[in-house]
């Protein structure tokens, strides 16, 4: 991979070596995505070790995810005044301390508050990722390293069930749940030694503003959004649930209203209008909600109605993922003129894994749907790789920073909506074996609504970075 030789913003220092510099955020990004699903195996030791109430493990399992897609706006807008650099040595520092904290709490309360403060140490860092990669790399380069974030995703939702089972698994020294948290420590320690040489230090471009009021109207339109989702199902859908998703609604026309008389808006008109931006960014949120749902599904229906342990029904998902990391990695040796249609195609083969996966694991995990759900993955790998470039590739780079915190916020709300939405219709519908079929099916027709969504993108004269 080669560096963009472009002037860079003032201050910064320009690194001579592409690929230490994409190994460390790639790194960061990892553990980031890892810490999602790594605590959800882990649950059932926490509450037994810590006496946790039920809404207290909620808040365990789902608090980190609360912060992180709240704060991933306002981490994208400090990076854009910052620097990438600095905020994402930032953000890792905080989620390697908050990883430590978490790992020697003593009380439910007490790691509620350092899941937290993990989550806002993600947010932080995250969107550091695909700001760097669009800032440091052109053309062919830039798509590789978005390929190889793409297989970084899809590595990290799988490890975290993989892992979280085998470390709970172990009890290492005794230590039952607590490894899932302190495994990032080192991990984060080294990065922030190789950092401080890979990546940039500069601060973002002059005159940049902060625009406080859009962040807090988003902050408030996205909890009102994400909270009901991550908390509702377990608590039967209570009334304040659905007054907050429809108070989101109102936040965000009232973001809408303020970021069109905002000087520096969070969101700016001209990213909107950078060529194919939207139906991409569209197309990635309905991915990432089919995925987080399907993978959320078939883990209760493997541990439900299959009865089957934490680490065997995580090992079950790594010929999704590794099937999702495969086409991200090798979908641009297509040739070029097929790489649109390979969106479009990719969500067709997503949707045809998804029904047969439903229909192959209502009474076992056969070998047949295992191979249905690599089928899946790689379906969704070709959708979303291509994806990611395509919206990208018209952004300006002084407009980098905006739009990796949105396209991150996208891939966040997305697998948080997969989740509440596809998570709910399936346990409404357990025990029944008719189940998980209902729900694949579902998903299968949502993902064909994601073709229909990047569809326009076939209309469009390819960008050479696409």
């Amino acid at each position: 991979m080669t560096a963009v030789t472009t002037s860079p913003p003032v201050g910064r220092r320009v690194r001579s070596r592409p690929g230490a510099l994409l190994a460390v955020v790639l790194t960061g990004q990892f553990m980031a995505i890892m810490d999602v699903s790594i605590v959800n195996v882990a649950a059932p030791t926490i509450r037994a070790d810590l006496g946790a109430s039920g809404a207290a493990l909620q808040l365990i399992v789902s608090g980190y995810t609360i912060a992180y897609a709240v704060l991933l706006i306002s981490g994208a807008r400090l990076g854009g005044r910052f620097g990438p650099g600095r905020v994402f040595q930032l953000g890792l520092a905080l989620f390697t301390a908050a990883s430590l904290a978490c790992g020697l709490a003593g009380s439910a309360a007490t790691l509620v508050a350092f899941r937290l403060l993990q989550g806002a140490g993600a947010a932080l860092m995250v969107p550091q990722v695909l700001s760097t990669i669009q800032l440091n790399f052109a053309g062919a380069s830039r798509a590789r390293a978005l390929s190889v974030y793409s297989a970084v995703l899809a590595g990290g939702v799988v490890a975290g069930q993989v892992l979280g089972g085998a470390l709970v698994a172990a009890d290492l020294l005794g230590a039952q749940w607590r490894p899932v948290f302190l495994v990032n420590v080192p991990i984060g320690a080294v990065l922030l030694v190789a950092g401080r040489r890979a990546l940039p230090a500069g601060r973002g471009p002059a005159g940049r503003g902060a625009d406080v009021a859009g962040l807090v109207t988003l902050a408030v339109a996205v909890s009102l959004l994400v909270v009901p989702l991550v908390l509702g199902r377990e608590q039967g859908w209570p009334a304040w649930c659905r007054w907050s998703l429809a108070g989101s609604v109102v936040a965000v026309a009232l973001f809408a209203a303020v970021e069109r008389r905002a000087a520096h808006p969070l969101v700016p008109g001209r990213l909107l209008r950078a060529p194919g931006l939207v139906p991409a960014a569209l197309g990635v949120f309905v991915a990432m909600v089919t995925w987080g749902g399907f993978l959320f599904a078939i883990a209760l229906h493997l541990q439900g109605a299959l009865g089957y342990g934490a680490l065997a029904a995580g090992l079950t998902f790594v010929p999704g993922g590794g099937g999702f990391a495969l086409l991200s990695l090798t979908w641009r040796r297509l040739p070029g003129r097929a790489h649109r249609p390979l969106i479009l195609a990719g969500f067709a083969l997503a949707a045809a894994g998804y029904l047969g996966v439903g229909y192959a694991f209502a009474w076992s995990a056969t070998a047949a749907g295992v191979a249905l759900l690599a089928l899946a993955g790689i379906g969704l790998g070709a959708a979303y790789s291509p994806l990611f470039t395509v919206a990208l590739a018209g952004v300006a780079p002084a407009d980098a920073p905006d739009a990796s915190g949105v396209m991150a916020m996208m891939l966040q709300l997305g697998q948080v909506v997969g989740v509440a939405t596809f998570g709910t219709l399936y346990l409404a519908m357990a025990p029944s074996p008719d189940a998980i079929g209902v729900t694949c099916a579902w998903l299968a027709a949502l993902a064909l609504a994601g073709a229909g969504c990047a569809a326009p993108l076939l209309r469009r004269r390819p960008a050479a970075a696409a």
